[in-house]
């Protein structure tokens, strides 16, 4: 069998999709399948000419929101790339981003579509108050799911808590699929170390939605009760000026370091004891079994798929969303206590590697491609 795997951000990309889909891939080729990955080059901008209809919904009372263009005009430039790229057919498509779904099924309408949904960009963009619930862009984009639903042969997402988020948007959710991400274990390498300080550390894009307004006054609050720390933060994003400033401010400029972006901080992590982000809302959560792989005690927000990872006290410490006071208690319960800690970090690994096991993924994903390709075969 013959897939497409049709990503949006290019595959050398941080974040969940980017960085399990190449190793799927190489996992298929291994059984003997052939897979290839597509994705649209930041270089392809304004490209795309043609007309952009949905079955679902009238999109052209939304034109001329900024937003709403940009989105349309990326599909057009999805289009115009596809159509350039590819020129021979596969038996299944699988997409990882509603434009790369539509702009599929729109072109190679008897190819088998199956689409993961791994994240919410109107519910980013609410959290990053870019937009607000109920506004023009939150109504146009929450309708593209609906679309989706139309037009894939099978839906699938990440976990429980955003399949129950994405149904008041669709007329099926029971029929979504969760296959959570998956990770090559082979990537990750605990390092037996003993820190003199507890070092805490969140690998995170730089943007409100991830809490790290919370998380700095959480330090703080640290600090206020005597407890030594230094906390690494990897990533870069919109807010960072405004982090180092919050962090000067609180008193914290000798106890933080900002690191910018990696492209690997899964060889970083290793060294560290503690992963700690307070995200105002997760799909998934990629990051916390990538951390759990590398042997970090794991503290999270109660919120999505992060609840799902995390069993409060067995395998990490979960708080309420918005509440640094409580972030400080779970830090300060690890901070104060290795033993714990060590022993929060043993479970979360033996969970992680159990639970989301690169293997389990591909299993899973050989058994919806083969249905798929059985029913369209047997019409």
């Amino acid at each position: 069998m013959n897939i497409l795997q049709a990503l949006f951000f290019p595959p050398e990309q941080p974040g969940g999709v980017s960085s399990m889909v190449p190793y799927i891939q190489e996992r298929f080729h291994k059984l003997g399948w052939g897979m290839e990955l597509f994705s649209l080059p930041k270089r392809v901008r304004n490209k795309g000419q043609e007309e952009v209809t949905f079955q679902t919904f009238d999109h052209t009372p939304y034109i001329g929101n900024s937003l709403v263009d940009k989105y349309i005009q990326t599909y057009k430039d999805y289009v115009w790339w596809t159509r350039m790229r590819i020129q021979k057919p596969y038996d299944i498509i699988h997409a990882h981003h509603p434009i790369a779904a539509m702009v599929m099924k729109d072109l190679f309408p008897d190819t088998p579509l199956v689409m993961t949904l791994h994240s919410s960009y109107e519910r980013e963009l609410i959290l990053n108050g870019k937009i607000k619930e109920g506004s023009v862009e939150h109504r146009f984009l929450t309708s593209i799911y609906r679309e989706l639903e139309s037009k894939v042969d099978k839906l699938m997402t990440v976990s429980e808590s955003f399949r129950s988020y994405l149904a008041p948007f669709i007329d099926h959710p029971e029929r979504i699929k969760i296959i959570p991400n998956g990770f090559d274990e082979k990537r990750f390498k605990p390092i037996a170390h003993e820190n003199e300080v507890t070092q805490l550390i969140t690998v995170c894009r730089l943007v409100p939605a991830k809490g790290l307004d919370v998380l700095l006054a959480s330090c703080a609050e640290l600090k206020r009760r005597g407890h030594p720390f230094v906390l690494h933060i990897i990533g870069d994003g919109p807010i960072r000026e405004e982090l180092e400033e919050l962090a000067q401010k609180l008193g914290l400029y000798d106890d933080i370091i900002f690191y910018g972006y990696m492209l690997h901080p899964e060889e970083f992590m290793p060294f560290f004891d503690v992963f700690v982000l307070p995200s105002r809302a997760e799909a998934f959560g990629s990051v916390f079994a990538e951390a759990a792989l590398c042997w970090l005690a794991l503290v999270g927000t109660n919120v999505g798929g992060i609840s799902e990872q995390i069993e409060d006290g067995v395998n990490g410490l979960l708080v309420p969303p918005e509440n640094p006071e409580a972030l400080a208690d779970a830090l300060e319960k690890v901070l104060i206590d290795p033993t714990y800690r060590y022993n929060l970090a043993r479970s979360g690994w033996d969970k992680a590697k159990k639970v989301y096991s690169l293997q389990r993924v591909i299993s899973q994903l050989k058994k919806v491609y083969n249905e798929v390709n059985a029913a369209e075969n047997a019409q």
